[in-house]
């Protein structure tokens, strides 16, 4: 199984409002896209300095159904309307667990 961890780091400005449209968006991955097993996101809860701002993991049969997720229309509109230009840094895992 692959498991695929994204951090992200808001620009400053982006508000509660546009956090909850991408969290409403990333609800609706699983269902448009089987390959996902496993899929779970939230914010960071400011527990500790210098934490990104906000965390996605989902896990994956394979890295072939990671990228078929990756380059899926509806994940890449979300990353299109609702990332881009909204985020100031973003770390990436992939690992096999």
């Amino acid at each position: 199984m692959i498991r695929h961890v994204v951090l992200f780091r808001w620009n400053d400005g982006v508000d509660a409002e546009h956090v909850d449209r991408f969290a409403a968006g990333l609800d609706a991955l699983p269902p448009a896209i089987p390959e996902i097993r496993r899929y779970v996101h939230g914010r960071d809860l400011s527990l500790a300095p210098g934490n990104y701002d906000y965390a996605v993991v989902a896990d994956f049969d394979s890295a072939d159904d990671l990228v078929t997720y990756r380059e899926h229309p509806t994940h890449r509109a979300l990353i299109d309307e609702l990332l881009t230009g909204y985020v100031s840094d973003r770390a990436a895992v992939q690992y096999e667990h």
